[in-house]
């Protein structure tokens, strides 16, 4: 990966750095605001702007009017086992950073799926560090080839959301080198440019301030990037000790704005330390193109078209799909069909993001319904059912119900007032959810802001009775056709986190009757008495609202109609999941079973159709107890703005399910580490036994394995070959179509006297064969494979002797065996 602008001009940055004074230094460690770092014109320093996230660039606003592609979620990504396509993606992420005018992409998420009730389990790879390590590389090769700064995190043990600010991880010295730092220590080596410090400690020290950071990341991995906090994770001046943090955000305030000028003058902190954090912040500014004069590491993105991009973004999403079930039912042969009900909550409403940082606004979004519609022919009745909810919420407000006051077209009028009830501006908006943090729109910031004021008209498709409310903290008072509904007020609840206030906050609600094709008039005011939220430590203005409107329906009457439309159906296809208020940052998940009636109405389809195809739209893990009576079990993830095209593309056969598992699929919630601390603690007592190790060392079976995922062809495993490092698995295509194999390698060592788990994933290969044809699997392994941690000693050791070798297409599925040697 290009690093060498920095390294040849080290000596410019170095000399731009001399001419700063003491108190330009200091400044320039804490964030200008909440994205962007302050510019120094004196040394050609431009400002520099950092972008959440990992499922799209959303840029500097949470604001739909500023649109991001919306990429298949972490998880997706990570079931294509595919770097080539990693890299496209990183790629892609690239050309939206430019166009946001972003240098600096919170993303890569590389924490492993330590327990599935993780809240951003969707915005992780893997549980497995191998496959996150390999998959995280090409990202952030991917995105620094096009000249965007990768920000690798969260370092390290940030693997759930309880307690998230405060919790202290207790990991062994051994597994936390084995699993949890691996990822982080692979994509270092491989030229990450930036990496994120966690909220959390690890045994004792909060990760700001923790030696991790100089000892491990900065010295013995030899990083020469820029370490910064997690928002507002900055606690205290230590942390700018040498060789620790270097750039705590956001501003304009933190722990540094004053303190750390005054440590350097009393001598706590040296003024060397302070030079050393800078240098790394200069030398990031280089390799993006922010340093005057001086260019960047890697060419500037190009810009993607919109054509490319929705290609990209279609393709992406079905290579993530993995279909863990099928009895032939798929591909669906349309010849053959005379009517396809689809039916479920997630149908008409794609679930295409999990909740937090991650969020971003795409242009549109193609439901699984609208995919289908589009794929299949006009002499195909296609009906639909909800069936049941997803939730017991009421969803925000659909933006074709809404109008502007005045008419002129689709939309929310917002209007700001202060404390003297005077106007201060007016946005009009797109969307029926919205959050305000830092700059709300030129000259305003969100702490001038008392109160506030939503105004549309509401434009009901069908009569009916509605519930119509809020959701948000602070007061609200709802006027609808001039009638007050409710004047109350609405706090958060004990102990929830600033975020889960953001993507799941409370709700306010009322009924109301509404006759199709009229205006309603609705009148929303809000001021947020509970804005000011602490975070990390320090007070965050936040404005969240929402604009919620749903029909009120007879819920079983529906429960009866989808089971009725699918009985009368040649294929049923029925689509569940969660959504961004289930998963999401913030908060970690309390049960892994799907929200509301989802698991009976599965049950009561598949009864009347045994044509029953299942499409499971969550980010992470679900139960699936009626897995043995449908027809078709198909995993979709969250996965991006083009769910419907490529869902429709995956089950008409027109392309493959190209995923693999990138975590076990449990079948109970028995046994699953905890993400719940106690006394402020957090013990990984499962040491190494994460994940499928677990499974194997428990001689416990899971739903389904790492790794498994079916195709529509078949593969016979003819032989593999070990040369050296090099193992190659010839594998071919058995089945009457073209196809694509996820070749997986693992290693074991069953006389060990080092205690290890019974396998582990030592590397893969993607391959793609016609009917008939041969394939070779080419897999590289080397030391890091066979490596352990010695905590007496602490440094890495390599067991001598003989380690097996296993190929096949799951961690349970391994037809070829062989054998390596390490002295």
């Amino acid at each position: 990966m290009a690093q060498t602008t920095a390294v040849d001009h080290e000596a410019e940055i170095t000399g731009r750095l001399a001419q700063l004074s003491l108190e330009q230094k200091v400044r320039l460690m804490t964030g200008a605001d909440i994205w962007a770092l302050h510019p120094i014109p004196e040394i050609g320093l431009r400002r520099l702007v950092t972008s959440d996230g990992p499922a799209g660039v959303r840029g500097e606003t949470w604001d739909e009017r500023s649109p991001s592609a919306n990429v298949p979620s972490p998880t997706a990504l990570a079931a294509s086992w595919d770097p080539a396509l990693l890299e496209r993606m990183g790629r892609l992420l690239a050309s939206e950073a430019r166009r946001k005018g972003v240098d600096v992409l919170l993303a890569p998420t590389v924490n492993l799926h330590r327990t599935p009730y993780g809240g951003r389990h969707f915005e992780c790879f893997s549980e497995d560090p191998e496959l996150t390590a390999m998959i995280g590389t090409a990202y952030v090769q991917g995105l620094q080839a096009e000249g965007v700064a990768a920000t690798v995190k969260h370092f390290v043990a940030n693997d759930s959301e309880t307690d998230r600010f405060s919790v202290n991880a207790l990991v062994d010295e051994r597994v936390l080198r084995e699993l949890y730092l691996m990822p982080f220590e692979r994509i270092v080596a491989a030229g990450a440019w930036a990496v994120m410090a966690a909220y959390n400690k690890v045994d004792g020290t909060t990760m700001t301030e923790n030696v991790l950071q100089r000892e491990v990341l900065k010295r013995e991995w030899g990083f020469d990037g820029v370490i910064m906090s997690d928002w507002y994770a900055t606690r205290s001046v230590a942390a700018a000790g040498e060789d620790l943090l270097d750039l705590a955000m956001p501003g304009p305030e933190s722990p540094w704005t004053e303190g750390l000028l005054e440590a350097v003058q009393s001598g706590q902190i040296s003024e060397s330390a302070v030079d050393g954090h800078v240098l790394r912040i200069l030398r990031l500014a280089a390799r993006v193109g922010a340093l005057d004069g001086l260019p960047p590491a890697t060419p500037p993105a190009r810009r993607w078209s919109d054509e490319e991009l929705s290609a990209q973004l279609r393709a992406s999403s079905a290579a993530g799909m993995v279909l863990i079930k099928n009895d032939g039912t798929l591909p669906l042969e349309p010849s053959s069909l005379r009517q396809v009900a689809v039916i479920g909550p997630n149908a008409a409403t794609a679930r295409t993001l999990g909740g937090g940082s991650a969020t971003v606004f795409p242009p549109y979004v193609v439901s699984p319904l609208h995919g289908l519609r589009a794929a299949l022919s006009d002499e195909i009745r296609l009906v639909h059912a909800e069936g049941v909810r997803s939730s017991d919420r009421t969803e925000i407000a659909p933006k074709d119900l809404l109008q502007l006051p005045d008419g002129s077209g689709p939309g929310v009028e917002v209007i700001f007032f202060d404390a003297e009830d005077r106007e201060l501006g007016r946005q009009r908006r797109q969307a029926a959810s919205m959050m305000w943090w830092g700059q709300v729109q030129k000259g305003l910031n969100a702490a001038e802001i008392d109160h506030l004021q939503l105004v549309a008209r509401l434009r009901v498709p069908e009569s009916g009775r509605y519930s119509v409310g809020t959701s948000g903290l602070g007061d609200f008072r709802l006027v609808v056709d001039g009638e007050a509904l409710f004047d109350e007020t609405i706090t958060l609840p004990l102990g929830a986190d600033v975020v889960e206030a953001m993507m799941k906050p409370p709700q306010q609600l009322a009924v109301v009757e509404l006759e199709a094709g009229r205006d309603a008039s609705v009148e929303l005011a809000y001021r947020p008495t509970g804005a000011g939220t602490e975070l990390g430590g320090a007070e965050v203005i936040m404005l969240t609202v929402q604009l919620n409107v749903a029909p009120v329906i007879d819920e079983q009457a529906e429960f009866e109609r989808a089971v009725s439309l699918a009985a009368e159906s040649d294929v049923a296809v029925v689509l569940v999941g969660t959504n961004a208020e289930v998963e999401s940052e913030g908060f970690d998940r309390t049960s892994l079973a799907l929200p509301g009636r989802q698991d009976e109405l599965v049950s009561a389809v598949a009864a009347a159709n045994p044509r029953t195809v299942v499409i499971v739209n969550s980010g992470a893990p679900v139960l699936l107890p009626w897995a043995d009576e449908v027809a078709a079990v198909l995993v979709s993830w969250f996965p991006g703005q083009e769910f419907g095209n490529a869902l429709a593309d995956v089950l008409t056969g027109k392309v493959e399910a190209g995923g693999r598992l990138p975590m076990s699929w449990p079948t109970s919630e028995e046994g699953l580490p905890s993400v719940q601390p106690v006394n402020g603690e957090l013990p990984y007592d499962e040491g190494l036994l994460i994940g499928y190790r677990w499974y194997l060392a428990t001689d416990r079976t899971p739903a389904f394995p790492f790794g498994h995922g079916l195709g529509y062809t078949t593969w016979a495993y003819e032989d593999m070959a070990v040369d050296g490092d090099t193992v190659t698995v010839r594998v071919r295509n058995t089945g009457n179509r073209p196809g694509r194999e996820v070749v997986q390698l693992y290693a074991s060592r069953a006389d060990s006297a080092v205690e290890r788990a019974p396998r582990w994933l030592a590397g893969s290969a993607v391959v793609d064969a016609a009917a008939g044809e041969v394939a070779n699997a080419v897999i590289t392994v080397d030391h890091h494979n066979f490596r352990h941690w010695d905590s007496s000693d602490h440094g890495w050791m390599v067991e001598p002797g003989t380690y097996q070798l296993h190929a096949g297409c799951s961690v349970v599925d391994l037809p070829l065996t062989g054998e390596i040697s390490r002295d």
